[in-house]
């Protein structure tokens, strides 16, 4: 299975439990990895045989923006579930949702959760 993976992508978006987070809104930082059989895009080199990447932020902003949530588990599951949504050739995800500036009293670099989810 080939893997197709997106970096450190920021969206700013209003998730959160505190009501100052809801308000006020924050960075969010996704790394996704997604699995799809990229056989024939190797050998055809048309986006047809392929998930494009720019399809896959697109349906992640959305899903991020959209509706707001409290944990950052809800909204990592509502992403995968768009992704799988959206792109049928994507059988499985891995989606880590990183929120670096969390209203937390302490020196940290981020907090994430990751969730790892397969088409059923």
């Amino acid at each position: 299975m080939d893997k197709i993976i997106i970096d450190s992508l920021k969206i700013f978006a209003y998730h959160g439990v505190n009501p100052e987070e809801t308000l006020m809104g924050q960075w969010f930082v996704l790394d996704i990895e997604a699995w799809a059989d990229l056989t024939n895009a190797c050998t055809t080199d048309e986006l047809d045989d392929t998930v494009s990447y720019a399809a896959i932020i697109k349906t992640v902003k959305k899903a991020m923006t959209e509706k707001n949530c409290k944990l950052l588990e809800h909204a990592a599951q509502r992403t995968a579930d768009a992704i799988f949504n959206e792109h049928d050739k994507i059988k499985r995800i891995r989606l880590r949702l990183r929120k670096p500036d969390a209203p937390i009293k302490a020196d940290f670099g981020f907090v994430a959760v990751e969730i790892e989810r397969e088409r059923n």
